[in-house]
């Protein structure tokens, strides 16, 4: 069984040691994936977003120290939706002094409407999606195939448990009960790592 991240109080406050790997991993394999597609929505080459990711998670390293965990006066993606966001308009103005020769009005207007994608619905979205994503490969291997099988079709491709208990050869209850198993551990595996 794998062992359950700690909380994410615990994890920030973890953060804080630079040696301790298995924070940072944790940290990396949750939020690299969607400070790069953040990047890529912002119209980033991919170069110049796998860049920003890394320079996102050295702001991170160099401030962790000084970030005060309190839900109550904001989560701490959201304090990495900012970094990002300010990383990519601070990397979007160097572009445009570069382009802009004669700063016509035109070119002004068009850059101005590639501005970084301000969408922290999108950022959370994605967020929620990479944790389930990350949840999913922390807990497959600690169930049976056909178990996994049973909760993949019902609770991700939506087929009914009736059809998902004929094609596995299991009564339909087994059905749900593979998908209320698996559902908990991955409910729980995210709310260790992400309470709110």
């Amino acid at each position: 069984m794998t062992d359950l991240p700690l909380t994410r109080a615990s994890l920030v406050l973890r953060l804080r040691d630079a040696a301790d790997r298995e924070a940072w991993e944790t940290l990396v394999s949750v939020y690299a994936p969607v400070i790069l597609n953040y990047a890529r929505r912002c119209g980033l080459s991919e170069p110049d977003a796998e860049d920003l990711v890394q320079d996102v998670l050295h702001s991170v390293h160099g401030a962790i120290d000084r970030f005060g965990y309190d839900p109550q006066k904001g989560s701490f993606r959201g304090w990495l939706f900012t970094i990002a966001r300010n990383r990519v308009q601070n990397l979007k103005k160097k572009q445009r002094r570069a382009e802009l020769t004669g700063g016509t009005v035109v070119r002004d207007l068009v850059h101005a409407a590639a501005d970084p994608v301000d969408d922290q619905a999108t950022w959370e979205r994605e967020h929620q999606q990479q944790l389930f994503r990350w949840a999913v490969e922390q807990v497959q291997s600690d169930f049976r195939p056909t178990t996994w099988k049973a909760f993949w079709a019902t609770a991700v491709d939506n087929f009914s448990p009736e059809s998902v208990a004929e094609q596995l050869g299991l009564t339909t209850g087994a059905v749900y009960v593979a998908k209320s198993r698996v559902t908990s551990r991955i409910r729980s595996l995210i709310e260790s790592l992400e309470p709110d």
